[in-house]
């Protein structure tokens, strides 16, 4: 897979133990790369790095600890970086907007930072989100083009993640420089609402609904523990996807980044076909369908903090570019990551192996590029 790229080669990833991380760690190390996070602990119990044992070459720090950043980088000498850290919820940044930003915003200047002190480093992928840019809300997709904004605290942060990013690729890793005066290669990636096993995270909807299938399990305070959901968005949609759907793109940007490809240097979206875009309620619908043990009931409030009704992305540049597209669509998506939950609650079984194996299965029966 990916041409082998990552295999012997060592990678630096940031936010390795949160759900995202936990995936692409485990996923790195199928492909035979030495994977070396760079996190704060774990931020839920149960945590998917810990159950996937993920700890044993790490730093728990910091990212706005520059000196330590630094450090850990230039100690693992990696040949790719994956920017995954973050503060990375809608809600909480309404509760800790400078946080958030000082996390996103100059958190991602000071990985960039520590990257210019490490020689050894070829290639650096950025992850932002489908919220970096400004939202007109007109039911068109966001292309790369369109310009970085939001509304919310997290919106604004991931947005200026993005310019970050383009400055300092702009002003050190210049691309008509390259080869010359440095050898490292930048691209930002952009993915929608990811969903999959083992995210604990409040304020998500999956695992909120999972949480009310659990009296007692998460302790009292957990929102939705054993208790009906609110949905308090119902009507809103979002291009929700597998998180190994977004994973297959960044690797696959990392594959032509690590192959010296200009072309590759620039930001990606990669997002769910059109068809997949759904409202929360269907969404809802879909995981009880799966795990009718789900409570929940619809809630709209105008209390509630802004947050965008219609978002979706266009990920054109993705599929003519990369050849990459989507290889389960957002029913199979629901379907597949109820199921984790289900499975692990009432069996103790952690399905993130089989889910990846079978998601590569058929994107090698559909001949994606990335599968060779």
């Amino acid at each position: 897979m990916f041409q082998d790229t990552y295999r012997n080669k060592t990678v630096f990833l940031t936010g390795h133990t949160g759900f995202k991380g936990s995936w692409l760690a485990y996923w790195l190390r199928q492909l035979g790369a030495t994977v070396v996070g760079y996190s704060l602990p774990a931020p839920t119990v149960p945590s998917h790095h810990a159950l996937l044992g993920l700890g044993q070459a790490e730093t728990l720090a910091n990212l706005n600890d520059l000196g330590t950043l630094t450090q850990a980088m230039q100690a693992a000498q990696p040949d790719i970086v994956f920017h995954m850290a973050a503060q990375p919820l809608v809600r909480e940044s309404y509760r800790t907007p400078l946080e958030t930003l000082e996390t996103n915003v100059l958190g991602t200047a000071r990985l960039l930072e520590a990257v210019r002190q490490t020689s050894s480093v070829r290639a650096v992928v950025i992850v932002t989100s489908d919220k970096c840019y400004e939202n007109p809300e007109d039911g068109r997709p966001l292309r790369e083009t369109d310009p970085m904004g939001g509304f919310d605290p997290y919106s604004v942060s991931k947005g200026a993640a993005e310019l970050i990013t383009a400055s300092y690729r702009n002003s050190f890793f210049n691309l008509a420089q390259y080869g010359q005066t440095h050898h490292v290669l930048v691209a930002s990636v952009r993915a929608g609402n990811v969903i999959g096993g083992g995210d604990w995270a409040t304020d998500r909807l999956i695992p909120d609904l999972i949480r009310s299938t659990q009296e007692g399990a998460l302790g009292s305070a957990a929102p939705g523990n054993g208790q009906p959901v609110e949905i308090r968005n119902p009507l809103a949609v979002r291009p929700w996807q597998h998180v190994l759907e977004p994973l297959s793109g960044y690797l696959l940007v990392g594959q032509q980044l690590m192959a010296g490809d200009l072309t590759a240097a620039e930001g990606w979206n990669f997002g769910p076909d059109v068809a997949d875009v759904l409202p929360v309620r269907d969404v809802v619908r879909e995981a009880k369908a799966t795990w009718s043990a789900i409570q929940c009931h619809e809630y709209p409030s105008d209390a509630n903090p802004h947050e965008a009704h219609l978002l979706s992305l266009n990920c054109t540049k993705a599929h003519e570019k990369l050849g990459w597209k989507p290889v389960w669509n957002t029913q199979t998506a629901i379907l597949r990551s109820i199921a984790w939950y289900r499975d692990y609650y009432q069996n103790g079984a952690v399905h993130t192996d089989a889910d990846l194996r079978a998601y590569v299965a058929e994107a090698e029966a559909a001949n994606l590029p990335w599968t060779v």
